[in-house]
């Protein structure tokens, strides 16, 4: 019989935190979509009015709110023929923005420097 460590639950417990966490900044890893959630900072909005503001292309945008919709960082209110995007948790996504601006200022953004995250190396 084999016996079962203590820790064990533990650890899977810190793993499944990691794993979860791990999913919700996926969801914020993309440029076109943390320009999606900083802008919907400012409140709702149509896919036409994000196009509009961000430049980007309708299908970037769908395809990026579908995401975050699927993620549960975004809702969507259907008024008419319009469809409306929100944050779906905004104080806490305020509050996780504000963090990670923290962090770079802290970390002098670095972040700039990493040969995996730098800008150019995603390009």
């Amino acid at each position: 019989m084999t016996m079962i460590s203590p820790l064990e639950p533990d650890l899977a417990a810190e793993r499944e935190a990691a794993e979860l966490a791990a999913c919700l900044f996926n969801a914020f890893s993309d440029r076109s979509r943390m320009m999606l959630v900083q802008h919907l900072t400012r409140g709702e909005h149509r896919v036409v009015d994000l196009t509009s503001h961000l430049g980007l292309a309708q299908s970037t945008v769908s395809k990026h709110l579908s995401c975050l919709l699927d993620c549960g960082i975004v809702t969507v209110r259907a008024q008419g023929r319009s469809s409306f995007y929100a944050l779906a948790h905004p104080e806490a996504t305020a509050a996780l923005l504000e963090a990670a601006e923290t962090l770079l200022a802290a970390s002098g953004n670095t972040i700039a420097a990493c040969p995996t995250h730098r800008l150019d190396a995603r390009a």
